[in-house]
């Protein structure tokens, strides 16, 4: 029972943070400066996406965050309902990954360890390899036959 309510616990907290920063790069929580805010708005994120990937053309770095943010909700849902939940948090842990080893190019390897963004890509990539998620929809649909047709 334990290993199950651990895998649900993981599964939620990782669904809806990454749900959560990805709506708020796109104001859904309200505008920038708020305490619950971090980027309020398209305008305050792109900056540091930039920033980030300031190896590549603008232009690239700019298609990437809005790849990276459709991955990031996405992959949050998918892990909040328990849909397809190895495919997303596989995509989960190659986003946080990328995001990692970004952050340790263009700030030093240690602000990845101060915002643990190799620690949630690792957690995504545990949750990826487990046989099971008992609570979720994956799990209801592997019960009824009726949905593997």
């Amino acid at each position: 029972m334990l290993p199950s309510l651990a895998k649900l616990y993981l599964r939620l907290s990782l669904g809806i943070a990454y749900t959560y920063f990805g709506l708020d790069r796109l104001g859904a929580w309200g505008p920038y400066g708020k305490p619950w805010v971090s980027w309020g708005d398209w305008s305050h994120f792109s900056p540091h996406a930039h920033h980030l990937m300031y190896f590549l053309p603008s232009g690239l770095a700019e298609a990437f965050a809005v790849i990276a943010t459709i991955v990031e909700i996405t992959s949050g849902i998918l892990l909040t309902i328990g849909l397809l939940t190895r495919w997303a948090a596989f995509a989960s842990f190659g986003l946080a990954f990328c995001f990692a080893l970004f952050m340790s190019i263009a700030d030093g390897f240690t602000s990845p360890l101060g915002y643990s963004v190799f620690t949630v890509s690792a957690a995504s990539l545990l949750l990826a390899t487990q046989p099971g998620y008992r609570w979720s929809i994956d799990h209801l649909r592997t019960k009824n036959p009726a949905s593997r047709a």
